[in-house]
């Protein structure tokens, strides 16, 4: 058995080496933070206020009723999704959209389309859980 002292320099030395790891980790992060304009943050709010998700998809996530809209912007474009929003279809109700409202939703779809695709069929499965596109 070790001395009593002994067992409290080796925990003392233990927290130090991993406050010091810690700190050097969180501060080399390779995460980078991209700018989202203001238009977008408007648009993701929009998208929250009425309650899209309760119909449609981001990244595979929501409701089941309307299309996954991830990449919608890439795969249909800005006028076909602004047609839409203004006159809504049978499925999808008009939301009596102003173009400000429409433009905004518009950018959120194009900051989410950059984001990458969202069709988990097409992901690799790897031997240890995670996915990669």
């Amino acid at each position: 058995m070790l001395p009593e002292k002994n067992k409290l320099y080796i925990i003392s030395l233990l927290l130090v080496s991993f406050l010091a790891y810690s700190g050097f980790i969180y501060k080399s992060l390779p995460f980078k933070n991209s700018a989202i304009s203001e238009e977008s943050i408007h648009g993701k709010i929009l998208w929250q206020q009425y309650n899209c998700n309760a119909c449609h998809q981001v990244y595979g996530l929501g409701g089941y009723l309307g299309p996954d809209l991830t990449n919608a912007f890439s795969k249909k474009g800005p006028a076909y999704i602004s047609a839409f929003l203004k006159d809504g279809t049978e499925t999808m109700p008009n939301f009596n959209l102003a173009q400000n409202e429409i433009t905004a939703l518009i950018a959120y779809l194009k900051s989410i389309d950059k984001t990458g695709s969202a069709d988990p069929r097409t992901f690799t499965k790897n031997y240890d859980g995670t996915i990669e596109q």
